[in-house]
């Protein structure tokens, strides 16, 4: 029978990439993480690590082995969540990640419907993009991710988590100074070819988007300001320094501070979604907040 610890250490090595990753992860020292793994291999009596560099790799034996660790972790979560709901109390703590605008425009409003109907249920909270969240929450860092998806820019669908739409999130061309009545969507994102931008940073989906929608416009955008901050982004709209896309979260149900035009079609809203573990996707907790996000995705588009 093989140690389930040293399994969860060697599933830790392959989703955080370094021993040292793991060690800082779970506070441990890295030369006990790497004991632990020669113990693992000794148990299954095949190697299971190989150097690359000053770095080490999963063998193809080590990687069957996480394939049965995540099952058999899958399985103890679905105990979890069925122990949970046999409860009459939610209780616990439930890890949240969420990008900046559904942090500030969904994630309030759930958490205050949450404490009305679960109050025992402490909810914790961190700002973080999808492109570093998600894999954290494979790592079992968060129980559930807040995600984005841009027009023409699918996620990876990986089969251990599962996704849940709250909504479809407006996207548009945010000008830094009145609207010069260029006719339609093209014409408009022409109109700005040579002016400063503001974009998220190289790198990330966003980013990637932007940059392909102004060169269908058939311009290279003049990037000046990078920033996953798209609250810095609208100041510098505001303020006549740059041009952007704002999302309508943006506003957090607040009026418009800059002319807005919109987009050319396919490429107007970016859509919003939950993603969980598939083993944790049943916990009362999960079911609590993602019922909750919901309600308050109503309520943003003014459907609640």
């Amino acid at each position: 029978m093989f140690d389930l610890h040293r399994l969860r250490l060697l599933r830790e090595l392959k989703h955080r990439g370094t021993l040292a990753a793991v060690a800082a992860a779970l506070s441990y020292a890295p030369s006990s993480v790497s004991q632990q793994l020669s113990q693992l291999e000794a148990e299954v009596g095949v190697p299971l690590l190989e150097p690359v560099g000053r770095r080490v790799r999963l063998t193809a034996q080590a990687e069957i082995l996480v394939a049965h660790t995540e099952a058999v972790l899958e399985r103890l979560e679905r105990a979890e969540a069925d122990i949970a709901t046999s409860l009459t109390d939610l209780t616990g703590t439930l890890r949240i990640a969420a990008f900046q605008t559904a942090a500030l425009a969904l994630v309030p409003v759930a958490l205050g419907l949450l404490r009305d109907l679960h109050p025992r249920l402490r909810v914790h909270v961190t700002q973080m993009e999808p492109e570093r969240a998600l894999p954290a929450l494979q790592a079992r860092d968060f129980d559930l991710v807040l995600a984005e998806e841009y027009p023409g820019k699918p996620n990876p669908r990986l089969a251990e988590l599962e996704q849940e739409d709250l909504l479809d999130d407006p996207l548009r061309l945010a000008l830094p100074g009145p609207a010069d009545g260029a006719d339609g969507p093209l014409a408009a994102l022409r109109s700005l070819a040579g002016h400063p931008w503001a974009m998220e940073p190289e790198g990330t989906t966003a980013r990637h988007w932007a940059v392909t929608l102004c060169r269908s416009a058939g311009f290279e955008p003049d990037v000046r300001f990078e920033t996953t901050d798209l609250l810095l982004h609208l100041r510098l709209v505001e303020q006549g320094h740059a041009a952007a896309f704002l999302p309508e979260l943006v506003w957090s149900g607040r009026r418009p501070t800059v002319p807005l035009r919109q987009l050319p079609r396919g490429q107007r809203s970016r859509r919003v979604f939950t993603v969980v573990r598939r083993g944790r996707s049943r916990h009362p907790a999960v079911l609590a907040c993602r019922a909750a996000l919901l309600r308050a995705a109503a309520t943003s588009s003014g459907k609640g």
